[in-house]
């Protein structure tokens, strides 16, 4: 009986790892018996030949549509007999009929050329004048003439970076192009990834620009190996770097270009601004859908971002978002039940392939595509009540508009702060001892930190907590959050951690999912969090220090939420100023540069954060 147990508990641990696997043989088997690859040098108007694959059905008997990624991170695996394991978006799609076309963008892998990170947009070209728009013009040119077999209908995808080259695709206006899916597109590197309202994303920075960053002086089918950092801690790991002006001296020695220019621009100026390709998004004339996670620690801001900026310049395009409780890709490559602690109920990805995406592409690339598809403006998953909602329009335009004040005694409420008592709290903050953003054991930036139970930042004397009394009803938030705090420093500069938390009644029940060590009663979960560089309060390309003492309003956007607090559980607030080593450290001393900043330049201050009538601070939220 042990042994029969035993066995059961083992193939419930290894089942998820198990069911991929078998996927993935059976993808790749189907893959060989029904697909021809082809590889293929495409010409670009300027001469430059950029290497693209080609997966084509052996199928005969109908046309099929064109299925377009553009990538920088390759298209391999290369040579005559090697095949994908995969095709497509998704195996849905592969298994319908798709041909498959994949480029390597410019100096990137095997194509020729150099490559420029979030090369600007060129708004007046020349005829030799390229950008990734015109790349992408002429790779949809040259195969709606070249591949057999197609019926003159293009479609793009992509995540992250491949993303943002599907959105420059959106530019193109090949008119063959007729569906476009940027997901969690890379939109404006001030915002995304590498930096949130000006703090600096150090792990996930450093360690994706130390391999993809070095330089590739010819064409090639590898990569750059990974950074090997030598301990599996990262916060000791960067800690002991010390200053960010370390990172040349002891580990990339200037071999990295963009890390260079990054650190020469700390401020949003002109070098950033012209990789923000959002003042481009329109004249759209393709069908798009905007996709992304509300857990994605990397692209949440572009998604959004996408989708509201060409909703609001194309008022005649078709446009569409979908955002689901997904990390990063999660729909791409999860079952989307869960995502480290916590459990949505249901297989939100197994739903979304089959019945969003491949409904949207099939509808406009092999359907008569006369209409819309069947699909709402918005598709939506509410992480707190664990449903998916259709909405007309978002942010959804049926929200009040509310504001959760900061108390006395960690209060957070609904009615504003009264007067008499203390109208403050304040904690020592201390840039050799930061707050860690995550318990676990790790060199880089956690997909489920953004869901994490925040117990052990509760507990520390340099994070404020505020909280609502037990709720007596469903709360729901729906669309974008901002605080607004009045805040003091004895020093002259500082940043600001806001996280909005979903606490768990102590009597909650276990996730099945989870080992039994993982609590969930009580358990603090991460439901959004931000932020901002406080010299950037008033302006993003203009930093200004703090006069030390002196109260003064700093506003932290948050990104949007769909999430519904259940009777029985707390709103919580928590306010801290360091989040290491996932944000780099302030020195709390105004600097001009802070790459540039000196070990000398780093010291502890005393931050205030006010909720008197006069000087309330609060989270503007918009309830459902």
């Amino acid at each position: 009986m042990k042994t029969n147990l035993w066995q059961w508990l083992l193939l419930v641990i290894l089942w998820p790892s198990l069911a991929a696997s078998a996927q993935t043989l059976s993808d790749s088997a189907y893959i060989r018996q029904n697909y021809t690859k082809s590889e293929h040098q495409i010409t670009m108007r300027d001469g430059v030949k950029l290497f693209t694959v080609v997966y084509a059905p052996k199928d005969k008997s109908q046309k099929y549509p064109i299925m377009l990624s553009r990538t920088p991170y390759s298209v391999g695996p290369y040579g005559e007999g090697k095949y994908k394991t995969s095709l497509g978006p998704s195996s849905d799609m592969m298994r319908e009929g798709y041909i498959f076309a994949y480029q390597d963008v410019r100096g990137k892998y095997m194509s020729e050329g150099e490559f420029v990170n979030m090369r600007p947009q060129i708004a007046k070209k020349g005829k030799k004048d390229i950008d990734e728009s015109t790349d992408t013009y002429d790779a949809i040119a040259w195969l709606v003439k070249n591949v057999p077999n197609n019926n003159g209908r293009v479609g793009q995808w992509g995540i992250s970076y491949p993303g943002y080259y599907t959105t420059v695709g959106l530019l193109s206006n090949h008119p063959a192009l007729k569906a476009s899916s940027p997901q969690a597109p890379v939109t404006d590197w001030f915002w995304d990834d590498f930096h949130h309202h000006g703090a600096f994303f150090l792990p996930h920075a450093f360690n994706f620009l130390a391999s993809f960053g070095q330089p590739r002086p010819q064409p090639s089918p590898t990569g750059a190996p990974r950074f090997n950092h030598g301990t599996p801690d990262g916060y000791e790991f960067f800690l002991r770097m010390g200053p960010l002006s370390n990172a040349n001296k002891l580990y990339l020695h200037n071999n990295v270009a963009f890390w260079n220019q990054m650190t020469e621009h700390p401020n949003y100026d002109s070098f950033w601004q012209a990789m923000n390709i959002r003042p481009h998004l329109n004249n759209i004339k393709p069908a798009v859908m905007t996709v992304g996670g509300w857990f994605d620690a990397e692209n949440l801001f572009g998604a959004l971002e996408t989708y509201k900026t060409i909703e609001k310049n194309n008022p005649k395009t078709y446009n569409t978002v979908v955002m689901g409780p997904w990390f990063h890709g999660g729909w791409s490559r999860s079952s989307g039940q869960t995502l480290g602690n916590v459990s949505f109920s249901q297989k939100t990805s197994e739903f979304y392939r089959p019945n969003i995406e491949a409904k949207f592409f099939r509808h406009y690339l092999k359907e008569n595509a006369k209409g819309t598809p069947n699909l709402p403006e918005a598709y939506m998953y509410n992480t707190g009540a664990n449903q998916w909602r259709e909405f007309a329009a978002w942010p959804p335009k049926a929200t009040q508009e509310r504001l959760l004040y900061f108390n006395a005694n960690g209060k957070l409420s609904f009615e504003k702060p009264s007067a008499g008592g203390q109208a403050f709290d304040e904690f020592i903050s201390d840039p050799a001892k930061p707050v860690p953003f995550s318990e676990e054991i790790t060199v880089g930036m956690t997909r489920e930190y953004m869901t994490d139970d925040q117990r052990f930042a509760s507990r520390r004397p340099d994070v404020l907590v505020y909280q609502t009394d037990v709720l007596t009803e469903d709360i729901t938030l729906a669309g974008p959050l901002l605080s607004a705090l009045q805040v003091s420093t004895t020093g002259s500069d500082a940043d600001w951690v806001v996280k909005l938390i979903d606490v768990y009644p102590d009597t909650a029940a276990q996730n099945p999912h989870n080992p039994a060590s993982v609590k969930m009663g009580g358990y603090q979960q991460m439901v959004r969090s931000e932020v901002l560089r406080g010299r950037f309060r008033n302006n993003y390309s203009t930093p200004e220090p703090f006069t030390p003492n002196q109260v003064t309003a700093v506003n932290v956007p948050l990104q949007d939420v769909l999430h519904t607090f259940k009777k029985g559980h707390r709103i919580m607030v928590q306010v801290q100023s360091t989040w290491f080593p996932l944000v780099d450290r302030n020195p709390q001393k105004y600097v001009p540069n802070i790459f540039e900043a000196k070990p000398e330049d780093f010291q502890k201050a005393t931050h205030r954060v006010y909720f008197s009538p006069q000087q309330p601070s609060y989270i503007k939220v918009k309830v459902l």
